[in-house]
């Protein structure tokens, strides 16, 4: 974490959250819109709809981790990785990942509820970069991007083999859910996670790494995306198809970075708003995003409510116990934003937020030592 001189006081609440990438928790209120949509949105009459309301099925989650890495990496000591303290930010980062595993863990058994929780995994991926926290900004996206053209394949190749398949159902199968064989496996978010650290390390919010974020993003979707939809559906294959053997893998591939390119574009786009437009733009955009952005600002609080909220409307319906409503989706997106606008602006933190910070010792080494100026919980990610 960045030095501050002994003598200089503690900044004031306001002048924390004014060193905050804003744009950041925009991005990852975005993300938290798009799982809503994913989770409770009705089958639309339009296979167009339809098709749009897919596209929240994989994207807003991969921008969450994205969003997730920057956190980590600004909590790290941003550009400045941190010099002294490194144990004591391993320490911080590893409670609140065991704390989010036994979360993820309780909300599945007590709640039910009928979507993937990732909760668990999102704990199990922290500590997994613990060994990688303070890795320079080059090796950090060099090794994500790395990791991400070959941990999808991986996944795939996983999903489609019938002993992995049948480990996973057996005792200690959920462990294999966790890294490889479940819906959203540890192995594709650790590499989404390195690039957003990697995105920290080199300034997220100066305008050269939005250029060179914006035009990553533009290469990745434009080239990835249409080269993945021109390979064969997996799901229109069998599973003893030769062609699924290659096809499937390297079409899961294409669509993750496609789909990560997309988040790049998401976070160079919410930045440029809220940090880098003109200042008119920026104080209009800003003030329209705010309910957004105070939702991204504390997505423990918001993601575990709407848990909460679609295990509550569970109700059988033709003989099928579902969630789905128009009703339900609208009044999560607005219940959220106004609940987390209000929240923000009088107390501050999401009240899961603060146990979190609290539990892990953050609170308690704050007051020992003035917090670095980008620095903040990783829970809230930036």
């Amino acid at each position: 974490m960045g030095t501050m001189a002994a003598s200089e006081p503690s900044p004031t609440p306001a002048r924390r959250r004014s060193r905050r990438v804003s744009g950041v928790d925009t991005a990852r209120g975005l993300a938290l819109i798009g799982m809503f949509v994913a989770h409770v949105a009705p089958a639309a009459a339009s296979v167009d709809v339809n098709e749009l309301i897919a596209l929240a099925d994989e994207r807003p989650r991969l921008l969450f981790a994205l969003t997730a890495g920057v956190g980590l990496g600004l909590l790290t000591g941003g550009t400045r990785p941190a010099e002294t303290g490194r144990g004591a930010l391993r320490r911080q980062v590893a409670i609140r990942a065991v704390i989010l595993i036994a979360l993820g863990v309780l909300v599945v058994a007590i709640l039910n509820p009928l979507v993937y929780v990732i909760l668990d995994e999102y704990g199990i991926a922290f500590l997994l970069l613990l060994p990688l926290l303070f890795v320079p900004a080059r090796v950090a996206l060099a090794l994500g991007a790395v990791l991400l053209a070959m941990a999808p394949a991986i996944a795939a190749i996983a999903a489609r083999d019938p002993d992995l398949q049948l480990a996973s159902g057996l005792d200690g199968g959920l462990v294999l859910d966790w890294f490889l064989t479940g819906a959203y496996p540890v192995i594709i978010w650790v590499p989404v996670m390195l690039l957003g650290l990697g995105l920290a390390r080199s300034d997220v919010a100066s305008p050269a790494v939005v250029r060179r974020s914006a035009l990553a993003g533009v290469l990745a979707a434009s080239v990835c995306l249409p080269g993945a939809r021109l390979l064969p559906d997996p799901a229109t294959l069998a599973v003893d198809d030769p062609a699924a053997a290659w096809s499937a893998p390297l079409r899961a591939s294409l669509e993750t970075v496609g789909n990560v390119g997309v988040g790049l574009l998401v976070v160079a786009a919410c930045v440029t708003l809220t940090a880098l437009a003109r200042p008119a733009l920026r104080r209009i955009a800003s003030a329209l995003l705010s309910p957004v952005t105070a939702m991204g600002a504390m997505p423990l609080t918001i993601y575990t409510g709407h848990l909460v909220a679609i295990s509550a409307a569970k109700r059988v319906e033709g003989g099928v116990v579902t969630d789905d409503s128009a009703v339900l989706l609208l009044g999560l997106v607005v219940g959220a934003m106004v609940f987390a606008w209000l929240w923000e602006r009088y107390v501050g933190r999401g009240p899961l937020e603060m146990v979190l910070r609290w539990a892990s010792g953050r609170t308690r080494a704050d007051a020992a030592r003035p917090p670095a100026p980008a620095a903040d919980d990783p829970v809230r990610q930036n």
